[in-house]
C-alpha cells in the first residue's frame, strides 16, 4: 500500500490475545492443548504458527487445527509437540510475531512399591526421615505427611518441619510421642496430582536420663537467585535437645523491612523483593548446649522491563525518524528488531528520507535470561496535499491590548508544506513585530486595535495547496490594581493574601493562586484555604489554622480568556523546628557512645536545646530520654555523648529538637549499634536451696538478659559447710538456669551449708550474691511437743497451746483433735501452722462431748512423735428456744421491752443471762446490752425504723434470737420469732 491511499480507518495486527506457557498433563482425559492468538486489525488479520521458529505446516500434520487464529493441538505426542510456540498474524498493514509459549508435558510419577527401612532414634536426638521423590515435571512441589494413616497429616511446630525444597521431615528431637508410621505426601498443582510413599516405621528409643544435644543445622538454604518484585522464602531448621531457637539476620545491615518470620522461625520471606535486598543472609541455630550457623547469597536480578518503547505513528514521506528501544534489566537485556516478523540487527532504527517502503509493523524485543518482553508499533508513511478540514484556523481570536498574539496554522500536509500569511488583501512578512513561525504559527507583539482584522493562511506542498481565515479582535489588558503582600505568622495563626485586578468587561476574570509553584485547590484544601469574594475583581486569599507546610512564595493569577498577570508575595510561617537529620553513631564503648547529628530546620526560631532518646531491644517500642554528658544539650550543638548504658545492648537512638515555640518532630532512628562488653555487675538473688537424700540443690533467681554485659554468660556457684575453710565452686553455662545438683553421698544429714552465687561473662567475673545458708537432708524431727494444754470455749471450740521444740529443723506443728468414743483417730480434725506459732483455736467440734488433743512437730523429711493425748470436754449447747418477748411499753423518751425466761432443755447449759442488740433496720451492727434480768429500757429514736435482737446466753455459746420492730413514730411492730441455733454469739 502506497502512504497517499492508505485508507484512514486502516491499521495493522495489534495483539489482544496471545499464547502462555502450558503444562499438559500426560494422564489428561482431554487429550487436546489449546494455544491462544488473537489480534485486532482492519482488515482482518490472518495468522499462521511457529515451533522453533520454524513455520507448522497446518495442511500436512493432522494434529494441527486452527480455530481462528488459536492453534488446537490434538492427541498431542511428547516428542513430537513439545517446544516453544508463537503466532504470526498479517494484513495489508504488516506482520506481528506474539511472544513465544512452550509447550510441556507434566507427570508425576509413583512412589517405589519397595518396603522403606525403620529408623530407630534415641530419646531426644534429632531425626530425619527422607521423602525421596519420584520423577516429576515441572519442578515445584509441596509436601506434607502423613502419620499412621490418611488423611492425618502432622502439625508443624517448632521441634517438627518439612522442607518444601526436598520434601524431608526434620524432627529437631524424638519424643516417645513420636512413634508411629510416616509417609511423605506430594502433590503437584500443575498437574492437580498428588502420590505418598510406602510408611516409615519410626521408633523412639527410651534412653534414661535423656542427653541433651548442642543445635545442628540440617536444612541449609542455597545461595539464591530473586527477581526485583518477586517474593523469595529461606529455609533453615536444626537439630538438637533442648529444641534450638532459629535466628535470622542480613549481614552488613538491617533485615529488610519487608521481610516476616514463620513456621517458629525456619522460614524467611522476603516479600517485593528490591536490588538493595541483595546480600549475605545468615541463619542462627541456638540452645544451652551450643549454636551453629549457615550463611548463603540472595543475589537480586530483574525481568526485562521497557525504560523507553515506541508507538504507532504517522511521518511524513522523505522526513526523517528514529524509533528507540531501550529496555532494563539484570544481566542488562539484548534489544532486537522485527519488521513484518523479520530480523533487523540494530539498536536504534534511524531512517532518512523515509519512503512508503518504511511503512510496516515494527517489534522491538528485550531479553535476558529470566523472560523476554516485546513493543510493538506501526510505522505509516504518508503524502498529500495541504488540507484544513479537520483543523482550519480559529475563525474569532482575541488578543489584549499591548499583549502578544499567536494565531495557528496546523494543516494535514505531507510532505511538510511552506507557509504564508496575508491581512486582508495584505501579505506579511517577518518583522520586528510580526513573526511566521517554521510550523506555521503567526505571532504578533504590542497589539493594537489597529491590528483588528481577517488574517489568512496560505500552506503549499509539490501535492498542492490550501488555506483558511480567522478574525483577530483587541480587549483591554488584565492589570493586578491590589497586590498581595509579604505576611509573618506563628504556626495555628490565621492570615490573608489580598489581590485584585481590573479586566476588560467583555470577558471573565478567574483567580488562582499558587505555593511554590503548587496550584492551591480551594475545594480539596478547604481546611486551611478560602477565598474571600468581595466582587468580581477581587481574588483575596485566607489562609486559616497555618501550619509549616504552607511557608513560601504565594502567587495570584488574574486570568482572562486573553490574557493574566501575576503577583507574588511571601509567606513566613514560625513554629517548633523540623526534625534533625543524619544521626549516626560514633565512639563506641561499653556504657556510652558518641552521637552525631545535621541540623533540621529552626522554622524561623531559632533551636533553644535537643533531646537525646534512646530504645534497646529489650524495649522495643519504648522510646526514653537518655542521660547525656553534658546533661543540657544545647541548640547549637550537633553532637553529644550518651552516658549510663547497659554493656553489650542493641540501642538505636534519636533526636528532638525544641524552641520558644515548641517540640518538633523527632528524627529518623540511627542504624542500631551494640555497646561494647563489659564485666558484670548484678549478682544472682534469692539465692536458696536445700538437701534430699545424698544431694545438696542450690537455687537462685537469674539475671535478667540486659544485665549479661557479654557473650558466654553463666554463673560460678561458691558453697561450704558452715564449719569448713574451703569454697568449692562449680561453673554453669546456661544464663537461664536456676539451680544447681551437688552430688555427695558422704553429705550426712541436716548439714548446714552457706551458698553464694555470682555471674560471669567473657570479659571477667562479677560480685558474689549475699551468703544464704540451707540445709542438706534432714531427718524429722526427734522431739514432740511439751506442756501441752487446752480448754473448751464453747460448746464448738476450744483453745490449744504447748511449748514450741528447739530443733532448727522444725518447719511447723500439726494439731489433731477427735472424739473418743465416736471417732476413729484416723478420721481425726486437723490444723497445720508454722513454726512461728505454738497455740490455736480449734472449731466445729460437738457440744457435750469429749476430745482427745494430740500436736506434732515436722519438716520436709516428715513427722516428729506426738505429744501425750490431751483430754477436753465441750460445754453443753446453747439454749435452742427463743426468749418470748411479753410487752413493749413507751415511758417518756424510752421504750421498755420484756420477755419471758428461756429454760433450758435437759442438753442445754445454764442460762447466764440475756444480750440484747438495738440496731437501725438497714444495718447489722448496733449497740449491745448484757443483762440478768427479764427487761430492759431502750432509748426512743427519731430516725427510722430500730430492730431489738433479744437471744439468751450459756458457757455453750448464745442461743436462737427473737426479734421486735420499734418505728420512729413510736409505733411497735412485732416480729415473728425467728429459731436460730446459733453456738456463736455475732456480736
Amino acid at each position: 500500500h502506497r502512504g497517499d491511499r492508505y485508507d484512514a480507518t486502516g491499521y495493522g495486527p495489534v495483539f489482544e490475545d496471545q499464547p502462555v506457557e502450558t503444562i499438559y498433563p500426560e494422564e489428561s482425559p482431554e487429550a487436546k492443548i489449546t494455544m491462544s492468538c488473537r489480534a485486532r486489525a482492519n482488515p482482518p488479520a490472518t495468522y499462521q504458527w511457529r515451533l522453533n521458529s520454524q513455520s507448522i505446516d497446518l495442511d500436512g500434520d493432522n494434529h494441527y487445527t486452527l480455530v481462528g487464529g488459536d492453534l488446537v493441538i490434538s492427541n498431542p505426542i511428547k516428542n513430537k509437540h513439545v517446544g516453544n510456540y508463537s503466532c504470526v498474524a498479517t494484513n495489508d498493514y504488516g506482520t506481528v510475531v506474539s511472544r513465544e509459549a512452550g509447550v510441556r508435558f507434566g507427570y508425576l510419577d509413583f512412589f517405589s512399591s519397595e518396603e522403606r527401612e525403620a529408623v530407630h532414634v534415641k530419646e531426644g536426638q534429632g531425626a530425619v526421615l527422607l521423602c525421596a521423590p519420584p520423577p516429576h515435571y515441572p519442578h515445584e512441589l509441596s509436601f506434607r505427611w502423613i502419620l499412621n494413616e490418611f488423611p492425618i497429616f502432622i502439625t508443624l511446630d517448632k521441634r517438627r518441619f518439612v522442607s518444601q525444597t526436598t520434601g524431608n521431615l526434620y524432627i529437631s528431637k524424638v519424643d516417645l510421642s513420636d512413634s508411629g508410621n510416616y509417609s511423605c505426601f506430594v502433590s503437584s498443582a500443575s498437574i492437580a496430582k498428588s502420590v505418598f510413599s510406602k510408611f516409615i516405621p519410626l521408633v523412639p528409643l527410651t534412653e534414661r536420663p535423656i542427653r541433651k544435644y548442642p543445635a545442628d543445622i540440617k536444612v541449609k538454604f542455597p545461595d539464591t537467585y530473586a527477581l526485583v518484585g518477586q517474593n523469595v522464602t529461606m529455609e533453615c531448621f536444626a537439630l538438637g535437645n533442648p529444641i534450638p531457637q532459629i535466628r535470622w539476620k542480613k549481614m552488613n545491615g538491617e533485615l529488610p523491612s519487608n521481610h516476616d518470620v514463620s513456621m517458629a522461625g525456619a522460614h524467611l520471606h522476603l516479600y517485593n523483593v528490591q536490588y538493595e535486598d541483595e546480600g549475605t543472609y545468615e541463619c542462627e541455630a541456638l540452645n544451652s548446649k551450643g549454636k551453629d550457623w549457615h550463611r548463603a547469597r540472595v543475589s537480586v536480578e530483574a525481568f526485562p522491563e521497557w525504560t523507553e518503547s515506541i508507538n504507532s505513528t504517522e511521518k511524513d514521506i522523505s522526513s526523517d525518524y528514529t524509533m528507540s528501544c531501550v529496555a532494563s534489566g539484570k544481566p542488562k537485556p539484548h534489544v532486537q528488531w522485527l519488521k513484518n516478523s523479520y530480523a533487523y540487527d540494530k539498536r536504534d532504527l534511524r531512517f532518512s528520507g523515509l519512503t512508503f517502503k518504511d511503512s510496516g509493523m515494527y517489534q522491538c524485543i528485550a531479553e535476558n535470561r529470566h523472560g523476554v518482553i516485546y513493543a510493538n508499533a506501526e510505522l505509516r508513511v504518508i503524502a498529500c496535499a495541504p488540507t484544513f478540514e479537520h483543523n482550519p484556523v480559529k475563525w474569532r481570536i482575541l488578543g489584549a491590548k499591548n499583549g502578544r498574539v499567536v494565531i495557528e496554522c496546523k494543516p494535514k500536509a505531507a510532505p511538510k508544506p511552506s507557509f504564508s500569511w496575508s491581512k486582508g488583501t495584505e501579505l506579511l512578512f517577518n518583522s520586528t513585530r510580526v513573526l511566521i513561525w517554521e510550523d506555521g504559527s503567526l505571532e504578533i507583539l504590542n497589539v493594537t486595535e489597529a491590528d483588528e482584522g481577517r488574517y489568512t493562511c496560505f500552506a503549499e506542498n509539490n501535492r498542492g495547496q490550501a488555506n483558511s481565515t480567522g478574525s483577530l479582535s483587541i480587549t483591554e489588558a488584565t492589570k493586578i490594581t491590589l497586590a498581595p503582600s509579604n505576611a509573618d505568622v506563628t504556626v495555628g495563626e490565621n492570615t490573608h493574601m489580598q489581590c485584585a485586578a481590573s479586566h476588560d468587561s467583555t470577558l471573565d476574570i478567574t483567580f488562582v493562586w499558587t505555593l511554590d509553584a503548587h496550584t492551591i485547590d480551594i475545594d480539596r484544601e478547604g481546611s486551611h484555604y478560602e477565598r474571600n469574594l468581595n466582587g468580581g475583581s477581587s481574588g483575596e486569599l485566607l489562609i486559616k489554622n497555618t501550619q509549616l507546610k504552607h511557608s513560601g512564595r504565594y502567587t495570584c493569577t488574574a486570568q482572562t480568556p486573553v490574557d493574566n498577570v501575576t503577583a507574588s508575595a511571601n509567606l513566613v510561617v514560625r513554629g517548633p523546628p523540623g526534625s534533625p537529620g543524619g544521626v549516626r553513631v560514633e565512639e563506641i564503648r561499653d556504657k556510652s557512645v558518641r552521637l552525631i547529628w545535621s541540623r533540621g530546620t529552626d522554622n524561623h526560631s531559632p533551636i533553644s536545646k535537643y533531646t537525646i532518646q534512646c530504645r534497646d531491644s529489650f524495649s522495643q517500642e519504648d522510646w526514653r530520654d537518655a542521660t547525656t554528658s553534658p546533661p543540657d544539650v544545647e541548640g547549637n550543638a550537633e553532637s553529644a555523648t550518651v552516658v549510663d548504658l547497659f554493656p553489650w545492648t542493641e540501642y538505636e537512638f534519636r533526636v528532638i529538637a525544641t524552641n520558644t515555640l515548641g517540640t518538633g518532630d523527632p528524627s529518623s532512628p540511627s542504624p542500631k549499634v551494640t555497646t561494647l562488653e563489659a564485666v558484670p555487675v548484678v549478682a544472682p538473688s534469692d539465692i536458696g536451696g536445700g538437701g534430699t537424700s545424698r544431694e545438696l540443690t542450690i537455687t537462685w533467681t537469674p539475671v535478667q538478659p540486659q544485665y549479661y554485659y557479654g557473650r558466654n554468660f553463666g554463673y560460678i556457684i561458691a558453697f561450704k559447710p558452715r564449719d569448713g575453710y574451703e569454697w568449692r565452686k562449680v561453673t554453669v553455662a546456661d544464663p537461664g538456669a536456676k539451680h544447681y545438683v551437688h552430688k555427695d553421698s558422704s553429705i550426712l544429714a541436716s548439714t548446714e551449708f552457706e551458698v553464694k552465687v555470682k555471674a560471669f561473662n567473657s570479659k571477667g567475673e562479677g560480685p558474689y550474691s549475699l551468703m544464704a545458708v540451707i540445709y542438706s537432708a534432714q531427718d524429722v524431727p526427734s522431739k514432740a511437743p511439751t506442756s501441752v494444754g487446752a480448754r473448751a470455749l464453747s460448746a464448738t471450740e476450744a483453745i490449744v497451746w504447748w511449748l514450741p521444740v528447739t530443733q532448727h529443723t522444725v518447719e511447723g506443728y500439726q494439731v489433731r483433735y477427735w472424739r473418743k468414743a465416736e471417732d476413729s483417730e484416723t478420721s481425726s480434725q486437723r490444723v497445720v501452722l508454722s513454726s512461728r506459732e505454738n497455740r490455736t483455736r480449734l472449731d466445729n467440734m460437738r457440744p457435750d462431748s469429749h476430745y482427745l488433743i494430740e500436736v506434732k512437730a515436722y519438716n520436709a523429711a516428715g513427722y516428729g512423735p506426738p505429744s501425750q493425748h490431751l483430754q477436753i470436754y465441750t460445754k453443753k449447747a446453747p439454749p435452742s428456744r427463743p426468749p418470748k418477748i411479753i410487752s413493749k411499753k413507751l415511758k417518756g423518751t424510752s421504750v421498755n421491752i420484756a420477755w419471758e425466761h428461756v429454760e433450758p432443755l435437759a442438753n442445754e447449759s445454764t442460762i447466764d443471762g440475756y444480750k440484747v442488740l438495738y440496731r437501725q433496720a438497714s444495718k447489722s451492727t448496733g449497740t449491745l446490752f448484757n443483762t440478768g434480768k427479764r427487761s430492759i429500757d431502750l432509748p426512743m429514736h427519731k430516725d427510722g425504723d430500730y430492730i431489738v435482737e433479744v437471744r439468751a446466753y450459756s458457757e455453750g455459746g448464745d442461743g436462737a434470737v427473737a426479734q421486735i420492730r420499734i418505728s420512729g413514730n413510736t409505733s411497735i411492730k412485732y416480729q415473728r420469732n425467728t429459731f436460730t441455733k446459733m453456738y456463736k454469739a455475732p456480736f
